[in-house]
């Protein structure tokens, strides 16, 4: 678990980058201002959520189930948050909206808040 864990950790990290280089140069030239803001905002919650793995795939021994839901809960959080906010962008530039993804978003925000407070109980959880 721990490693799989590091493993997503280290491969959304890296595509943060490129989503960001992309959204910064490719994307720069067919994106208003507001969808490129919505953009970024999805690859800094991908980002921030991938430096939360690396943490916790250091930190814990992923043996407990709420330690395992945590890891669970954060990977698909990232993949419903960041990746419909991807969606929608590029869909509403090309005039495409798709607008399903609409309530994947906050589906996904919810995953994302479900994993700090499994990270929360798990850190409580601890003897240190």
């Amino acid at each position: 678990m721990i490693q799989s864990t590091l493993l997503f950790a280290s491969v959304f990290g890296g595509l943060a980058v490129v989503f960001g280089a992309f959204g910064a140069h490719a994307l720069k030239k067919i994106l208003d201002n507001e969808q490129l803001k919505k953009f970024e905002t999805g690859v800094k919650y991908q980002m921030y959520h991938a430096i939360v793995l690396l943490f916790v795939g250091f930190n814990f021994n992923l043996e407990t189930a709420s330690e395992k839901y945590m890891v669970y809960s954060f990977i698909i959080g990232i993949l419903l948050f960041s990746f419909s906010i991807y969606g929608l962008v590029i869909s509403s530039a090309k005039n495409k909206k798709l607008i399903f993804l609409g309530p994947v978003t906050p589906i996904g925000g919810l995953f994302l808040i479900v994993g700090w407070v499994l990270l929360s109980i798990s850190i409580l959880n601890t003897n240190v």
